[in-house]
């Protein structure tokens, strides 16, 4: 069984707004520390968003007042409100677990799944 598998990603234009969302049936939304990634074949992995074990919630500077983690405790799933999508917010999005002794977004993330790929066009 995979470690949580995410889906929602679609190809939208400049402006388009998606929602990930990302189904975690080994681990447990309301307790553990998780957040999502994203990953470019020509560039380096960049974290998104992610929670921490309080509650607190961090965003890339790029992201920021666009996008909205969030969880939905009734489906033990991971939410990804992705708004004023531009082109360089295209990728493989990924939704993974994080060391709770790592407060924000971590360098190293853990289990994750197999991604869905957002397209957004001019």
């Amino acid at each position: 069984q995979v470690p949580m598998v995410e889906s929602g990603g679609d190809s939208v234009q400049a402006g388009g707004s998606l929602r990930l969302s990302c189904t975690i049936p080994r681990f447990n939304v309301g307790v553990d520390c998780m957040g999502w990634f994203r990953q470019n074949p020509d560039k380096e992995r960049e974290g998104v968003a992610a929670f921490d074990s309080d509650g607190t919630t961090s965003y890339a500077d790029s992201v920021k007042g666009r996008f909205a983690i969030s969880k939905d405790r009734a489906k033990n799933s991971l939410i990804l409100q992705m708004n004023s999508l531009q082109p360089e917010d295209s990728g493989m999005y990924y939704c993974a677990v994080k060391a709770c002794h790592i407060r924000g977004l971590p360098p190293q993330w853990g289990a994750t799944g197999q991604g869905t790929q957002v397209t957004v066009s001019q």
